[in-house]
């Protein structure tokens, strides 16, 4: 029997408006039983894996330790758009052969954005 990934599920404030910011990021409709409490991303595209929102008191204070790294040939044109979305740009890297820039959604969870 394998593992597959079902979702990466992201602890946040506001489920329903983070989902949102992703939705047009990765231009996937945002299923339609998001609220505050409870969002996911793709289900009903039939996208793998599946973003999943869960609102939670409290966030775990510091870095979050999964993060999505996206790739993209426009890479500084999908830079500007998402921080057009609402992401804020807190660097640009390169090592081991690779570049990427690395982002902050709305509420502070970071992702990258790699050159392809």
């Amino acid at each position: 029997m394998t593992l597959s990934i079902a979702h990466v599920t992201v602890d946040c404030h506001d489920a329903a408006t983070l989902a949102g910011f992703w939705s047009a990021l990765l231009d996937v409709p945002v299923d339609a039983e998001a609220s505050e409490y409870f969002a996911t991303v793709g289900r009903a595209a039939e996208a793998t894996p599946v973003l999943m929102f869960i609102k939670v008191p409290d966030k775990t204070p510091g870095k979050n330790v999964i993060h999505l790294d996206l790739a993209a040939d426009d890479w500084q044109e999908q830079i500007d758009r998402a921080v057009s979305l609402g992401a804020k740009h807190v660097g640009d890297f390169e090592e081991y052969g690779g570049k990427w820039a690395t982002l902050a959604d709305p509420e502070g969870n970071l992702f990258d954005i790699g050159a392809k």
